[in-house]
């Protein structure tokens, strides 16, 4: 295909661009993340040129391309124009074809030929995707990060036959999500050839300037969630408020791997409980030994005095203690732990605090926020607490997922948990037990173990 392509000046297809080719025709499912300006559009367009053609000559049973995206701008603005462009740069006499009739065959968002089509197809339809039936199948997803779930298991019934072919391209966004759950090898995606450009191929290939993404660099900080998505093509929270990088999450999954492998956890300090209230939400201990988080454990639909059953346990087979978050219906779990003489301390989440940062200058508005600050200043890399952590997709998101500001005053905010349900449609309770199985408190609430009442 690439051979029938008009190539001008110091153009043609990268490395990279030239290996995701290759790959498509025999691994079939392919998802690429990489830096903005990489072109990932141009090469979503080759392939859609070169299955219409080629599958088209053949005459061999009918043939259907659906290009969808996270937006429909991406292909009335991009993919496309993008398609249209290349089409006109097409070779036709080594295609063996007369060009493409603009008024039958190439219209806006559609290639129409003889045997079959490529369109577009909006990605909260997912009953468009699902009815597309053809001998011959290409899937391609642009801007895949935020492609809803739906649109992904509409084509997954498509993608099980042996002639059908999908892409999905992206810069990467938050942590969540189809795209994030291929690229980060979850299991059921192993079917899938997944591929990391990065800004150093990019560089070298001409794509990206060094001059570009130094600049963004000191625009945005390379420790920004918009640095590492746009830039480096790395997963990251969506908005610099995001408390916790991506990065040190990952770094601490990477100590935990260590840790399982030795065996070697230390001795257990403390359960964070985050008490479900309703609904959905799940009550998870978060078990602390030393450093590292040994494990979760969730729960569903259970009342005060089964999660005070779990707790109490815990405590009496391992000691320790129990930080409870007491908002709703803890308080009780608390009451009850106290009873038994068990070292239960209630969290709450809204009350005040006198607790500073580790500089000594920024307070906090609550011990929900002082919580999540000491999170991240024992993960950030510069502590050397080398703190440990499960690699959970589900407690990945809920650490990347508050964001926080600075109130007048200097004290740190870090938005509430239904806040963070709102924004992200789930509750972030594997976070909240971590959070508080690292949580500091004012020394005055723990010898003194009062009824809540």
């Amino acid at each position: 295909m690439l051979e029938c392509i008009q190539w001008g000046e110091n153009e043609g297809p990268t490395p990279y661009q030239l290996e995701v080719l290759g790959q498509l025709r025999t691994r079939r499912r392919l998802a690429i993340r990489s830096p903005h300006g990489s072109g990932k559009t141009a090469l979503a367009a080759w392939v859609v040129l070169w299955f219409a053609l080629t599958r088209d000559a053949t005459g061999r049973g009918d043939w259907k391309a659906v290009t969808t995206a996270s937006a429909w701008r991406q292909l009335t603005h991009y993919l496309w124009p993008e398609i249209h462009k290349w089409a006109r740069r097409l070779c036709w006499e080594k295609l063996g074809r007369e060009r493409f009739d603009q008024r039958t065959e190439l219209l806006g968002l559609m290639c129409k030929l003889r045997h079959g089509e490529a369109f577009a197809a909006a990605s909260d339809k997912p009953d468009l995707i699902e009815g597309a039936h053809a001998d011959r199948l290409l899937y391609v997803f642009d801007e895949a990060k935020a492609i809803p779930p739906a649109t992904w298991d509409a084509a997954e019934g498509a993608l099980a036959s042996g002639n059908c072919y999908a892409l999905a391209i992206s810069t990467p966004g938050e942590p969540q999500g189809r795209f994030y759950d291929i690229h980060s090898r979850k299991p059921g995606y192993d079917d899938w050839w997944v591929r990391h450009v990065t800004l150093e191929e990019c560089i070298a290939a001409g794509r990206v300037s060094r001059e570009w993404a130094d600049q963004r660099k000191v625009q945005w900080g390379d420790g920004s969630a918009v640095y590492q998505n746009r830039v480096l093509g790395e997963f990251a929270s969506s908005e610099e408020e995001g408390i916790i990088p991506l990065a040190w999450v990952e770094a601490a999954n990477k100590r935990w791997y260590a840790l399982e492998d030795s065996g070697e956890w230390g001795e257990f300090k403390r359960a964070g409980v985050d008490v479900a209230r309703s609904g959905s939400n799940m009550t998870v201990f978060a078990l602390r030994y030393g450093n590292a988080i040994k494990e979760l454990r969730r729960h569903s639909k259970e009342d005060t005095m089964e999660t005070a059953g779990r707790a109490a346990a815990i405590l009496k087979s391992l000691g320790g203690e129990a930080y409870v978050d007491v908002i709703g219906i803890g308080a009780g779990v608390v009451d009850r732990l106290r009873e038994q003489k068990l070292a239960g301390i209630p969290f709450n989440a809204s009350e005040g605090t006198d607790l500073k940062d580790r500089a000594g200058i920024l307070g906090f508005t609550n011990q929900r926020s002082a919580g999540w600050w000491t999170l991240r200043e024992m993960l950030d890399p510069a502590s050397g607490e080398d703190i440990a952590l499960p690699p959970a997709d589900l407690l990945t998101g809920d650490l990347t997922a508050p964001h926080w500001r600075v109130m007048s005053g200097g004290r740190i905010q870090v938005e509430s948990k239904d806040e963070i349900q709102k924004r992200i449609g789930r509750s972030t309770d594997d976070g909240d037990a971590v959070m508080m199985a690292f949580a500091q408190l004012a020394e005055e609430i723990r010898p003194n173990m009062r009824p809540l009442y």
